[in-house]
């Protein structure tokens, strides 16, 4: 489960866009993996078991909180120090712009996209993570890849 955490928040962090609540989803998530280890099948990868949990700890939470109004997104991470140059500014442009085109991204495309191309999971486990079936998370990848091609100039 530990080694999980880190991949556990990026998904947190895809879904909802803020770092504080990424890592309330975390929490949850791993508090109800634990109250419910006892339902755990073995013969359901870990991971998958555990990024449903927090998909739906996400909806559960966008659920009770769809009345408290609009959350403001933090646009930056603090950045480390790094060697400055041409390609160092053009990758961190052409990042900026894959993170702000992701964002605009239908939140079932991101989601799909995330899991598949960020956590490099198979399209069976992100199946089963979202419930749907392979045809359906591929079909959501493929929308996303060329919704991300269009919106960032890329033919």
């Amino acid at each position: 489960m530990i080694n999980l955490l880190p991949n556990l928040r990026r998904f947190a962090l895809s879904l909802c866009r803020n770092p504080d609540i990424a890592d309330d989803l975390v929490q949850i998530t791993v508090e109800r993996a634990f109250a419910a280890r006892n339902h755990y099948d073995p013969a359901t990868p870990l991971a998958a078991w555990t990024f449903r949990i927090l998909r739906n700890a996400w909806i559960d939470m966008t659920r009770k909180t769809r009345n408290h109004g609009a959350q403001i997104p933090i646009d930056d991470m603090a950045d480390g120090p790094s060697v400055d140059g041409r390609q160092v500014t053009e990758a961190r442009l052409m990042l900026g712009s894959v993170e702000a085109a992701m964002a605009e991204l239908p939140d079932q495309q991101r989601e799909v996209m995330v899991l598949v191309c960020i956590e490099d999971m198979t399209y069976a486990e992100v199946a089963e993570i979202l419930e749907t079936p392979i045809g359906t998370v591929m079909s959501r990848l493929s929308r996303a890849r060329i919704n991300l091609a269009k919106m960032l100039g890329i033919e």
